[in-house]
């Protein structure tokens, strides 16, 4: 969820859609208040979203434990819980906050806030070209030149 990267929401009456440039990634949030799925493990989990007000609050089960939060390889296990608020502060603006609870990796649960712009109108997600056809090769360190 943390920028650089481009994404959409899109909501119908039963689920919000969150459409992602990285990796092409998708999320799907049932707005109904389901269950989470019992033994269910994956790479972005169970989402099951509600509204508190205004703001769109998402909670996150059933993550595989394999991630890192960053590139300095923090990192959290099977046990992490996940709960994410997006708070509308302007016509253009939300404020991304996610709670990270998992009690065998952290001493405590710890939440990072951040601030998402609108994209500008008429722009998309494109196709994200990382690796296969990756035109920028020769600035990578230990590339051939």
């Amino acid at each position: 969820m943390v920028p650089p990267f481009p994404f959409m929401i899109v909501q119908d009456s039963s689920y919000i859609a969150m459409l992602f440039e990285t990796e092409h990634s998708l999320r799907i949030i049932p707005m109904d208040e389901r269950p989470h799925l019992k033994n269910y493990r994956s790479w972005d989990g169970d989402s099951r979203g509600r509204w508190e007000g205004d703001t769109l609050v998402v909670d996150v089960a059933g993550l595989n434990g394999q991630t890192w939060l960053d590139q300095a390889g923090n990192f959290v296990d099977e046990n992490e819980h996940v709960v994410e608020r997006f708070t509308p502060t302007g016509p253009d603006t939300i404020i991304y906050e996610a709670t990270i609870d998992d009690p065998t990796v952290y001493s405590r649960p710890w939440t990072l806030r951040v601030p998402l712009r609108r994209q500008r109108k008429g722009s998309a997600p494109i196709e994200y070209d990382c690796i296969e056809g990756e035109r920028d090769e020769i600035h990578y360190p230990g590339a051939k030149r």
